[in-house]
C-alpha cells in the first residue's frame, strides 16, 4: 500500500500516513520511535536471522527529513544520526497497522535485557529474577 499523503510532525516526533482504504481514508501516526527501532537496516537488523541489535534510549528520538527511495519507500534520517536502510511502502504500512504489538514486545525485550527507552538511563535489578512475584 502506497500513502496518499505523508506528513512529518517534528513537534510530535510522528510521521503520519494517510492511506486510502475501500474509498475511505486512513490515518495512521507512527511515532519516531517505532520508526528508529524497528528500521529495516543492518545496523538494526543485523546482517541474518538471530542478529539484531536492540536499540535503547530511543524514547526522545525525533525525525528530521524524509526522502524518496525511488518509487519504493522512504529514507529517514533521525537526530540521532541514523539515516541507513530504506522503508518500502509496504514495510511503513505493516508498522503503520501493527505498531502497538511491535511496541509491547519492543518494550518486553528492553525490560528482559534489563535496559532503558530513555537515553542515558541505567537499569538495575535489585531482585534475582528467581524471588520476583
Amino acid at each position: 500500500m502506497i500513502p496518499t499523503d505523508i506528513k512529518l510532525h517534528r513537534r510530535s516526533r510522528t510521521l503520519e500516513l494517510h492511506y486510502s482504504e475501500a474509498g475511505q481514508t486512513a490515518i495512521y501516526e507512527i511515532s519516531a520511535e517505532c520508526l528508529r527501532v524497528h528500521s529495516p537496516s543492518a545496523e538494526v537488523r543485523g546482517h541474518g536471522k538471530g542478529q539484531e541489535v536492540l536499540q535503547v534510549g530511543k524514547r526522545n528520538v525525533g525525525l528530521i527529513k524524509l526522502e524518496a527511495a525511488g518509487n519504493y519507500g522512504l529514507r529517514l534520517t533521525f537526530d540521532d544520526g541514523h539515516d541507513s536502510g530504506i522503508f518500502t511502502w509496504d514495510y511503513l504500512y505493516q508498522l503503520a497497522i501493527e505498531q502497538d504489538s511491535l511496541m509491547a514486545l519492543y518494550e518486553q525485550r528492553i525490560h528482559e535485557a534489563g535496559k532503558s527507552r530513555d537515553e542515558g538511563v541505567q537499569v538495575i535489578n535489585l531482585l534475582d529474577p528467581k524471588q520476583a512475584p
